[in-house]
């Protein structure tokens, strides 16, 4: 009977093929870790490894990521313009963040080394971590991995802080961040 199937069920799967239930934040540092290694010989359990992230996690988050268009149906491939766009016009909106309370972490946003040197800024944006450098306001990351992985890949580290300018960042911040990454990302 229809009436009594289990509504789970039916939201997962429609046609016999797993729903998209929208993108979720680490699909973004997903998208960006493959294209930091800049090569298709990775396996799930690199990916894993590298960004602190389940290999369950890092398989549902390449299906949501396929079927929103990011990436290619390998799962190798990821689509930089579409990325781009998404990073341009729906990140801020999707993953909004709002700096929280003063703790010790790893330097983010306009803090991140890369940045700094272009702005001047009363306040350091933080990813909270017990192992940090620097006390400022915290900015929950797109997952609680990214303080560890970005220790791991500098490109990576840079580009999750420039994410954080689009998620938090003034006009001026903004334009920077997005055009280092369209820079780099879109070569």
């Amino acid at each position: 009977m229809i009436a009594d199937r289990d509504s789970r069920t039916e939201n997962t799967y429609i046609y016999g093929m797993k729903s998209h239930n929208g993108m979720r934040p680490q699909d973004i540092v997903i998208l960006l870790k493959i294209i930091s290694l800049d090569k298709s010989d990775w396996q799930y359990r690199d990916l894993s490894a590298q960004l602190f992230i389940s290999v369950s996690e890092i398989s549902e988050s390449l299906h949501r990521s396929h079927t929103g268009g990011l990436i290619d149906q390998s799962r190798r491939y990821v689509y930089r313009q579409s990325l781009m766009e998404f990073i341009e016009h729906g990140l801020h909106y999707v993953f909004p963040q709002v700096p929280g309370s003063f703790v010790t972490g790893v330097p983010t946003g306009h803090s991140h080394s890369f940045f700094k040197k272009h702005f001047d800024s009363e306040f350091n944006y933080v990813w909270p971590d017990e192992n940090g450098t620097i006390k400022g306001l915290s900015i929950i990351p797109l997952h609680k991995g990214v303080p560890a992985a970005a220790q791991l890949d500098a490109k990576l580290y840079r580009w999750l802080a420039a994410i954080d300018i689009l998620r938090v960042g003034r006009v001026r911040e903004f334009k920077l961040a997005l055009n280092m990454l369209k820079k780099e990302i879109l070569i």
